[in-house]
């Protein structure tokens, strides 16, 4: 009894970390797609890149609202909302023609997978103890990771090989797997029924049995404890209006430092990385260092393999290091940063290594991104979870917004806007609109982390 209590937390992790990997193949399904698309729907450079704008617009519009919901239904139905949205997002994905129904398409995969992570996040500290978040915040990045890998190389190999509808309908057929799996094996806590059980009303045996397991967090757990709901001060009361409830919330929570401090962290860590893979990244080495598109898919195949490699080192050294998480994450986006600012001030074409170097790099930042949900959680109260994770994450993803419209807009200003237009000089003028985001970014992460110092000793609790 005692090893099947001890194995259920990691069958629920693995089921859930699934669920968050088919949720990145469905984002990224058309990372090495473009020309696909362009040539199944007939459309210009343009138009393609609405795709991934209008997919990142609705994620990140939707992580509050997911949030609140997920306070409200838990983790196990928001991922099974998810995973519906996904699989009729592909399926439409595959079997239409017209490219309005196609952007749909992408709407739908959009909100699916806002549902995704964020109860994946707010699943994890149920079953697992406080010293080994880290680590499996890391190791789920990992899954996700591997996930994005998929999408990259095997969906476009299936696409060529068997048509478009073929490997987005394989895309949705996984999805169904992975979705139902996760109605017969999550739980949202020790205790609690699955979907499924839920449904018939029923409860198993290792549903009943599970109830006994309680995570041990010993000491470190009792340190980075979650702030209890009384420690948010409380805004003037005035007259209350129907429907402003949410920006209570929001204002209650954000009068916390620590939140505000994982949120600047979030906002500075991935968006190179994420901008990079999602859309400029072929165009930049193709278009403007002149790779052949084969060097070009190797380099970003690179990428995701370096952020694998740094999820396997962040987690054991943040949980090692739990009082300098913040200094980690802002040293990794310096050093970002500083490859960029190498790529950009180079005389003439950058050399191969300086290239590797920018791909092993620059993905570190989506790791490093994972440390903002650790500190969040170390100062999120348990009554505002979810909406915390999802205001958190939102930061990451409206900086890649930003940063993907304006490299989008400079290439315009300059009439390098299009494949047959592009040039590195372009790009390099383009990809400068990055540094602003670090330096507003670090600035207000260094601001954060002293004002969260303070109030720590002021409620006598030790920084994390």
């Amino acid at each position: 009894m005692t090893r099947a209590r001890s194995l259920l937390p990691w069958a629920v992790w693995t089921v859930a970390a699934l669920s968050y990997a088919v949720a990145i193949i469905n984002r990224s399904s058309l990372a090495a797609l473009g020309p696909a698309a362009q040539d199944h729907f007939g459309i210009d450079a343009t138009t393609l890149s609405a795709f991934p704008v209008i997919q990142l617009i609705v994620y990140a519009g939707l992580q509050i609202p997911v949030g609140i919901l997920l306070d409200r239904v838990g983790a196990t139905t928001m991922i099974l909302i998810g995973g519906a949205l996904m699989i009729v997002g592909q399926v439409t994905m595959a079997t239409v023609p017209d490219v309005g129904l196609a952007i749909l398409a992408r709407v739908l995969v959009g909100a699916g997978d806002a549902c995704s992570f964020i109860s994946v996040m707010r699943m994890l500290p149920e079953w697992f103890p406080a010293r080994q978040l880290p680590t499996v915040s890391q190791l789920t990045g990992l899954v996700g990771q591997a996930g994005q890998l998929v999408s990259v190389t095997p969906l476009a190999l299936m696409v060529a090989g068997f048509g478009w509808a073929s490997g987005f309908l394989a895309v949705a057929a996984v999805g169904f797997l992975v979705t139902l799996l996760a109605a017969l094996v999550l739980r949202d806590s020790p205790g609690t029924g699955t979907a499924l059980e839920r449904i018939f009303g029923r409860t198993g045996g290792i549903t009943r049995r599970s109830a006994a397991y309680q995570p041990q967090g010993g000491a470190s757990s009792v340190e980075i404890a979650p702030p209890a709901t009384g420690l948010i001060e409380m805004p003037p009361q005035g007259r209350v209006r129907r429907g402003l409830g949410f920006w209570q919330r929001a204002r209650r929570l954000l009068r916390l430092p620590g939140v505000r401090l994982a949120y600047w962290v979030h906002f500075t860590s991935p968006f190179a990385s994420n901008t990079f893979i999602l859309l400029w990244g072929t165009p930049f080495l193709v278009g403007g260092v002149g790779l052949s598109r084969g060097a070009a898919a190797g380099l970003l195949s690179l990428t995701i393999l370096s952020s694998m490699a740094a999820g396997f080192l962040l987690g054991p050294l943040t949980s090692r290091f739990l009082e300098r998480r913040v200094g980690i994450a802002a040293g990794i986006t310096v050093a970002i940063a500083l490859v960029w600012i190498a790529v950009l001030l180079w005389p003439g074409t950058p050399p191969t290594w300086l290239l590797v170097l920018l791909m092993v790099v620059m993905p570190i930042g989506g790791p490093a991104s994972m440390i903002s949900f650790e500190v969040g959680r170390s100062h999120t109260p348990r009554s505002f979870s979810g909406f915390g994770t999802g205001l958190v994450n939102t930061a990451g993803f409206t900086a890649t917004l930003l940063v993907i419209l304006l490299i989008g807009l400079v290439l315009d200003v300059q009439g390098a806007g299009s494949p047959e237009n592009y040039s590195l000089g372009a790009f390099r003028v383009a990809f400068a609109v990055q540094l602003p985001f670090w330096v507003l970014g670090l600035v207000f992460m260094g601001i954060e982390y002293r004002r969260t110092k303070r109030w720590m000793d002021e409620q006598g609790r030790r920084l994390r």
